[in-house]
């Protein structure tokens, strides 16, 4: 499974990056407005720090406008992926960005229907929110393995990005079904790390080390 962090943090990101299970980063407009820069400016620096996609969205409505807008985005860098919502205008500029070699993420996709239709499209990714499908009396992850199913059944390439994943369960379940990537918080990534036996084991390690009197050298 890749992982991709979902924020426009850079400090984050550098972070992350560094320990090399980064694979992209996925960003959104309230993203953007959290960083509180500019939108070119952190797209383009994000993308200097991870060689994977990086999605950025456009802002409009209509295909037309769409259209222009992506073109503005795609020229920041190699790896730009262009994020587009899951509305007959999105699908219509996921066709035309796809036939012309440019990576597209359809984003707000709530069905499998909805996700079937973003696969014809030719999207790149599609981003199933398992969290606000959660929050409204859905099962998330019933969402994600039917969007599975239907992949296999079809050998469709589009990928499978879980997106508003809140909690390292939705990881795990994400990885048992067969998702491609994850897209979460970097408190979310940093939490996969943590158990309470690894902690208690470092301690009863180092305690004993103590006791021992010796060091290792570093130099």
């Amino acid at each position: 499974m890749k992982f991709f962090v979902d924020t426009a943090d850079i400090a984050d990101i550098k972070e992350l990056a560094d320990t090399g299970l980064l694979d992209g980063v996925t960003t959104n407009p309230s993203l953007i407005a959290k960083s509180g820069r500019d939108f070119i400016d952190v797209t383009r620096e994000i993308c200097g720090l991870v060689d994977g996609p990086v999605s950025a969205e456009v802002v409009a409505l209509d295909h037309d406008t769409m259209m222009k807008e992506a073109e503005t985005l795609r020229k920041i860098a190699d790896n730009v992926c262009i994020k587009v919502p899951l509305t007959i205008d999105g699908l219509k500029t996921c066709k035309k960005l796809t036939s012309e070699g440019t990576m597209v993420n359809v984003t707000l996709c709530f069905s499998a229907n909805q996700a079937l239709l973003a696969a014809k499209a030719g999207a790149t990714f599609v981003s199933p929110f398992v969290g606000r499908h959660d929050d409204n009396g859905f099962d998330g992850m019933e969402l994600i393995a039917d969007i599975f199913q239907i992949y296999s059944n079809y050998g469709f390439d589009t990928e499978i990005l879980v997106a508003s994943i809140r909690n390292p369960v939705h990881v795990l379940q994400s990885a048992l079904i067969g998702a491609d990537v994850a897209t979460m918080p970097p408190s979310v990534i940093k939490g996969l790390f943590k158990h309470v036996l690894t902690e208690k084991g470092i301690e009863g390690f180092l305690a004993d080390w103590e006791k021992t009197g010796q060091s290792i050298p570093t130099s």
